[in-house]
């Protein structure tokens, strides 16, 4: 009996063991395994801006282009790229031969139409009008002649040694002698009506824009700048030939320049004028500039493959380092908050239309609807919903999706 007794207390002694284990095994299991491993921020208050970033180029207020007014040869370029000139400054030599002809041809062809115009104003040529006053000299000799020969053939007829017809036919050549004079001087005093004259004038005024027209190609094979300024293209060399209306070199003040930048549709709504400019350029690494908004967009258009609006920002801090066509970032500030509530973007969960986080309450995670406000590319503003101090969980360190009332295990 004693040994039966003492065999069953050793097994009672040995299945209270595996029990022990059994409880401490799944104890330990709940308090390591399946404890989630979260990231966890705390609720803090500070200064938030609401910031947008885009691309954008740089390009001068007032750009200079200067193209070839004729197909020609580059005779001479007398600076290069990136040379700031003073105006007037002789920058470049076309061959002007080519518009020195036309010059001439324009000129000639004035004064054809100012000899036409006299011509037509002074009832015609010298030598017209001296055909006329020629002319006029006979007829009236004609008409006297032919007013004598009538006079005779009258008294004749008086006394029957004329016939009645030729008496008749001299009154007719002194009606013809007197119609001739009667033209002939007419022709004197109005050879050309208003309108030829108005023609002649009008042709007058053509042919002297085509000479003023000629000589401003031929001042523009001279190419001058217009005012100072740094030219920062030069399109052509010596010797190269230049076909009409080609670009030859474009030049700017550098000291006055704006961008160009472009917002996706979404955020246009955002934008308004006067609200600051970030300007970053990756050639000049930690260097940033700074503007305003100049124009907000008019419309909106298809930049590639997105549908933007075009932004002018005016650069408040320009110091001529930023080239034009220069592709720049720029980030604006569209809202900003002074001693704001925040928390990481990534704490933030939709669902169904409203905005929540996931609050730390002890061991564990309760979802809290929050209202937002301002943000930007890492913060956003909590407008109720949490309080400075509370901690959200941002996301786990697993990856496993985040869930309220599972224990977790924070790493701030």
């Amino acid at each position: 009996m004693v040994t039966e007794r003492k065999q069953l207390n050793r097994k009672w002694l040995w299945l209270g063991a595996v029990v022990v284990l059994i409880v401490v095994y799944f104890a330990a299991r709940s308090l390591t395994r399946d404890r989630l491993p979260v990231r966890a921020a705390e609720v803090s208050q500070e200064p938030l801006a609401s910031t947008t970033s885009t691309n954008g180029k740089v390009e001068p207020v007032n750009n200079i282009e200067v193209h070839a007014p004729i197909a020609a040869i580059v005779k001479a370029v007398y600076v290069q790229a990136g040379d700031t000139v003073p105006a007037g400054k002789l920058l470049m030599q076309l061959d002007d031969i080519e518009a020195r002809a036309k010059l001439a041809s324009a000129d000639s062809a004035v004064k054809s139409a100012q000899a036409s115009l006299e011509a037509t104003v002074q009832n015609g040529t010298l030598e017209q009008r001296q055909g006329v006053t020629a002319e006029i000299g006979r007829d009236k000799l004609d008409r006297d002649q032919a007013q004598h020969d009538l006079d005779a053939l009258i008294k004749l007829s008086a006394t029957g040694a004329a016939a009645p017809s030729e008496v008749t036919a001299a009154r007719e050549r002194l009606a013809t002698a007197e119609g001739n004079l009667h033209a002939a001087e007419q022709n004197e005093h109005s050879r050309y009506s208003p309108a030829e004259v108005a023609r002649a004038q009008a042709a007058v005024r053509d042919a002297e824009a085509n000479r003023q027209a000629a000589q401003q190609v031929l001042a523009q094979t001279s190419v001058h700048a217009p005012s100072a300024g740094t030219v920062y293209s030069l399109n052509v060399n010596a010797t190269e030939f230049a076909e009409q209306g080609k670009l030859l070199l474009q030049m700017a003040d550098l000291h006055q320049e704006r961008v160009r930048a472009y917002f996706d549709e979404p955020e246009i709504g955002k934008l308004a004028v006067g609200q600051p400019i970030l300007i970053k350029w990756d050639a000049k690494p930690g260097k940033f500039w700074h503007g305003h908004i100049e124009r907000t967009p008019i419309t909106v258009t298809t930049y590639g493959t997105r549908n933007v609006g075009e932004v002018l920002i005016h650069i408040d801090d320009v110091d001529g380092q930023l080239l034009p066509d220069t592709n720049v970032t720029v980030t604006v500030t569209t809202a900003s908050e002074a001693d704001a509530l925040s928390i990481p973007r990534e704490a933030l969960r939709s669902e169904n239309g409203k905005t929540y986080v996931y609050k730390i309450a002890g061991d564990e995670l309760k979802k809290t609807v929050v209202v937002t406000g301002a943000l930007n590319l890492t913060q956003v503003a909590i407008l109720s919903g949490l309080r400075n101090g509370d901690w959200v969980a941002t996301g786990t360190t697993t990856g496993q999706p985040l869930q309220e009332g599972v224990p977790i295990k924070r790493f701030p």
